[in-house]
């Protein structure tokens, strides 16, 4: 195996991440594309575990940061970026730059793995590359509209408070604070309002992508999360494709314990699938 780290250019700020090789003299035409979830990284999650268990099978792959990645961070200036600064078009377009940074060096299209918020990017980014060859979900969440509702009513993005929050925020960007930062109790702490409001309007539906999906999909999800939030069924009924659901026994969303499950559930299925 060799691990590269690289750099993928944007319209702002460059991507970061790593690519996993198989072997550099071996030309293997598989590569999996990762997308992280929310607040989250290229070397943590599924996207620090799952690799090795890739390459195992044959299989590169591409670990990078979207520009919404972790809550707030600095590069090369004092200026903030990060997940509390995030927009749903931005995380769109940087699927598309790590896409073409892999076509770019000889690979064809990716199978698309992402977990969380990265499941929904991932199955957006799917739903408009149908040259996609497998997606795999890793507790997708239903986006939308819902996803803040849903995940406020279970003490995440606002609990409780969520109403005057989004109250704020929309004063604050009539104000033109909307790149200030608040807080924003349950998780992930700390947002803008421009950020918010965004999540709150502009997600796209994990249902309403199904449809478009036309490649293989398997579904994981941990028994610990709530079928509302993570409609893994509802996603089978209304997608475009067969679906397999898998059920991790003991598992949080983050899969705390049970990685090696996940890791074998994905490289069986991959290898039953693709590589055979």
């Amino acid at each position: 195996m060799d691990v590269e780290l690289i750099s993928i250019l944007t319209d702002t700020q460059p991507l970061d991440g790593l690519f996993y090789q198989f072997n550099k003299d071996i030309n293997s035409p598989h590569v999996a594309q990762l997308f992280h979830g929310n607040a989250m990284n290229f070397y943590t999650g599924f996207c620090k575990f799952l690799p090795p268990s890739l390459i195992s099978i044959n299989c590169s792959a591409l670990a990078y940061n979207r520009r919404g990645h972790d809550i707030l961070s600095i590069r090369d200036s004092r200026n903030p970026e990060g997940g509390a600064l995030q927009l749903t078009a931005e995380a769109i377009a940087d699927n598309n730059y790590a896409r073409d940074w892999l076509i770019k060096k000889g690979y064809a299209a990716p199978i698309c793995i992402g977990h969380s918020n990265g499941g929904l990017l991932a199955a957006k980014h799917v739903a408009t590359h149908q040259d996609t060859p497998a997606l795999i979900l890793l507790s997708a969440h239903i986006g939308g509209t819902d996803m803040l509702p849903l995940a406020s009513s279970k003490g995440l993005f606002g609990s409780d408070k969520l109403p005057r929050i989004l109250a704020m925020a929309k004063k604050m960007i009539d104000e033109e604070k909307g790149d200030h930062i608040i807080k924003l109790p349950g998780w992930y702490w700390a947002t803008t309002p421009k950020s918010l409001l965004d999540l709150s309007q502009n997600l796209p539906h994990l249902l309403d992508e199904a449809p478009k999906i036309s490649c293989p999909v398997l579904f994981i999800r941990g028994d610990q999360e709530p079928e509302d939030l993570y409609p893994a069924k509802r996603f089978r009924d209304n997608c475009g494709s067969s679906v397999e659901i898998v059920t991790i026994k003991n598992s949080d969303h983050f899969y705390v314990g049970t990685e090696e499950t996940v890791t074998k559930t994905i490289s069986k299925w991959l290898k039953k699938l693709i590589f055979t």
